[in-house]
């Protein structure tokens, strides 16, 4: 898919691609950076990417005129040693959706344990809202990713994103007892922390099977958001969504934030654990949005 090269956007080429030196060159360290601006009643993309790092042309299926962003990963995959960084930029009263063309994919490193890496940084202007909606991850037996997430926001400002993890090809009979899962987000404003949460998961077979880790669930999720108080009601309507949009194979939780809320999955199924968000994402939508959502037309039904 090429880079956004239209007159909503711009585009700005940068080295096609720069590869580290771990591994005899055969790491990426792909780099987008993504600002969005008002233009008219519209938010538009300044976009600069790095391989294996693209971004597809922007879309506009909402009549709010909020950007549908979708990311591709040109390279199929990450291994050991590879490291991607995102730069993203709201200014105020802009919106977006961001979103991934397909599963990402974290490749096994054994007997290396060299992580793949991603961090972004993130600031949310006054006004603006972000949706950080990428679809999931899928850590292959003896994997070792490492991410690290840090959200600016200003006043007025809100931050919607979740998290969806498939540890091991659990289709191939994989199970996740060798490797390393570490992830920690932080939302600050005015300085201050709003929500930080910090994860490390050293796969082993005690870890996959005990209560008290993954017990014997592939999938594991987090969503968040965060922005605005909610009341213990909205937080009830939500879990009760747990109850009403899935089958409840597996496990889930809401808890309130000082601004906002964050629900957690723990189970078998990526479609259940969409199902759930999506429809979560509906309420907060009809709460402090006023309009539903459109799902990208890169996701799969």
């Amino acid at each position: 898919m090429p880079s956004i090269e239209s007159s909503a956007s711009v585009s700005i080429p940068v080295s096609a691609e720069i590869r580290s030196p771990v591994s005899g060159g055969r790491a990426w360290q792909g780099r987008a950076t993504l600002t969005y601006r008002r233009q008219g009643d519209k938010t538009v993309p300044l976009v600069q990417t790095q391989a294996p790092l693209k971004v597809q042309r922007p879309f506009y299926p909402e009549a709010n005129r909020r950007c549908h962003t979708i990311l591709i990963h040109t390279a199929g995959g990450m291994v050991g040693g590879d490291r991607l960084a995102y730069d993203l930029t709201l200014e105020p009263q802009t919106q977006a959706l961001i979103t991934t063309a397909a599963a990402a994919k974290v490749y096994n490193d054994q007997p290396h344990q060299r992580p793949a890496q991603v961090t972004g940084i993130v600031r949310v202007g006054e006004g603006a809202r972000l949706e950080w909606l990428p679809q999931e991850s899928i850590l292959f037996e003896g994997a070792c990713y490492h991410q690290t997430w840090r959200v600016e926001l200003a006043p007025q400002a809100h931050w919607l994103g979740w998290d969806i993890l498939r540890l091991g090809r659990t289709a191939r009979g994989e199970r996740f007892v060798a490797g390393e899962v570490r992830s920690r987000f932080e939302i600050w404003q005015d300085e201050k922390p709003l929500w930080v949460d910090p994860q490390r998961f050293i796969a082993n077979e005690t870890r996959w099977h005990s209560p008290h880790a993954l017990a014997g669930c592939p999938v594991v999720a987090t969503l968040a958001w965060v922005g605005s108080p909610v009341e213990r009601e909205f937080v009830n309507h939500i879990r009760d969504l747990w109850q009403t949009t899935t089958q409840n194979r597996g496990e889930a939780g809401v808890s309130r934030l000082q601004a906002g809320l964050v629900c957690r999955y723990r189970g078998h199924s990526t479609s259940e654990v969409r199902r759930w968000f999506e429809a979560v994402w509906v309420q907060i939508r009809h709460t402090h949005g006023g309009q539903d959502p459109i799902l990208p037309r890169v996701w799969q039904r």
